[in-house]
């Protein structure tokens, strides 16, 4: 029976002497000074700081001597129970290699990166329809996505009525009478032909059986309803040519993000197909709504594309420049600590004090961050280093929730 109370005391004092080295080892290395409210000196154990005495002697849990300490008198705050004021060694300062810089207030240019696909400008878009009943010969532009030039022969175009309109405008050039022409050159004009086609009818002196379908501009055929033999009506659509000197990009923003951008301003666009290359348009327009399930909105961005390198379908990287913001807060963006919940900054104090603060951030472009709230111009903030000080403020913290009953018992004083 008498070996359980010795088995006791032999742990008692392995525990106390293996606490104590370790308290010696931590109070060697200790980077961290205590810190309370009222500027007053103070003991407390190295190994317990939760235990705060009024004179020297031994901590009441580990039995090891208590180092005095001077708290450091600061404003009380609404989260100063949650972001207490640590204090580090010149020589600590060095070896975590902590940096700090200045809060600036300026100019902050606001940016949106997103990503979008090429689309036809449907302002450059032509459609050919048939102004005559008629049949399609000599077929030259045979499928979609053919690219074909300005004044290039689609296919030829035979039509009863304007081969017959072809016939009355010869007559009436032979005949001399000027309102006769015109007449015939009206009706032409209207059946299909245009001018320059007219023109090489009175040149040749006779009707031309089938008038060539003509590509009105530079382009690539994006749908083609003409095959060789095939009837046609009036009002029959025929082909459809886009012009591919300038295309669209179709971005989508998300909802939070469309009041940094407005049209007019300036965009950028990278292309995988393209390393390296930036293109450059400009925002032309913001689509009303918003996408019920990706919470995102469409925006039209025009870019020129005068060696058609830039086809449809192609997925782009997209810069939006938005506005400048005058008499802005920001910092280094590495400086803020983000939990999830909130966001932090380690402020840097007077002697190698420092304390955690709580912020707003906004947008963020180019290394900086703005910041809404929570800080003043020219405080200095940590950008090196804060994860380190952050984790002790927070430990200390939590030793601080625990102080007041833990000095209350060790003391003995009441409640």
């Amino acid at each position: 029976m008498k070996t359980l109370p010795i088995l006791a005391v032999t742990v008692v004092v392995v525990c106390a002497a293996g606490g104590a080295w370790w308290a010696a080892q931590r109070h060697v290395h200790e980077p961290v000074a205590q810190t309370g409210d009222d500027g007053e000196v103070y003991w407390t154990c190295a190994m317990h700081p939760e235990v705060r005495m009024d004179a020297p002697g031994n901590c009441p849990i580990c039995g090891m001597t208590l180092v005095q300490k001077r708290a450091a008198a600061q404003a009380a705050t609404a989260h100063a129970d949650t972001l207490p004021t640590v204090e580090v060694t010149a020589q600590m300062v060095q070896r975590l290699g902590i940096r700090t810089t200045t809060v600036e207030r300026g100019r902050f240019w606001q940016r949106v990166d997103t990503v979008g696909r090429v689309e036809v400008d449907a302002r450059r878009i032509r459609t050919l329809e048939s102004r005559a009943a008629g049949w399609i010969e000599q077929q030259r532009v045979h499928a979609v996505g053919e690219r074909v030039r300005a004044g290039e022969t689609l296919a030829g175009v035979y039509a009863p009525e304007l081969y017959a309109a072809q016939q009355e405008l010869l007559l009436a050039r032979r005949s001399g009478d000027e309102a006769l022409q015109s007449a015939a050159r009206q009706r032409l004009r209207l059946v299909g032909a245009d001018a320059a086609q007219i023109d090489a009818i009175l040149r040749r002196g006779e009707a031309q059986r089938a008038l060539p379908l003509l590509a009105p501009a530079d382009g690539v055929v994006l749908d083609l309803d003409v095959h060789e033999g095939r009837q046609i009506a009036p009002g029959m659509p025929l082909a459809r040519i886009a012009d591919l000197s300038s295309v669209w990009i179709i971005a989508e923003v998300p909802e939070a993000q469309l009041g940094r951008i407005t049209e007019g301003r300036p965009a950028e666009a990278r292309f995988a197909a393209l390393p390296g290359e930036v293109f450059e348009g400009r925002i032309d327009y913001l689509y009303p709504g918003v996408d019920t399930v990706t919470r995102t909105a469409r925006v039209r961005v025009v870019f020129d594309n005068p060696d058609w390198r830039l086809t449809p379908g192609m997925y782009a990287d997209v810069a939006l420049f938005g506005g400048a913001r005058d008499d802005v807060l920001t910092i280094p963006s590495e400086a803020l600590i983000r939990t999830g919940t909130r966001s932090v900054v380690i402020v840097a104090l007077d002697n190698h004090r420092f304390r955690p603060a709580e912020v707003v951030a906004g947008d963020e472009r180019n290394g900086r961050t703005v910041i809404l709230d929570g800080l003043a111009e020219n405080e200095r903030v940590v950008v090196s280093g804060q994860f380190l000080i952050d984790s002790e403020a927070s430990l200390r913290g939590a030793f601080g929730r625990m102080s007041a009953p833990a000095h209350a018992h060790s003391s003995g004083e009441g409640p």
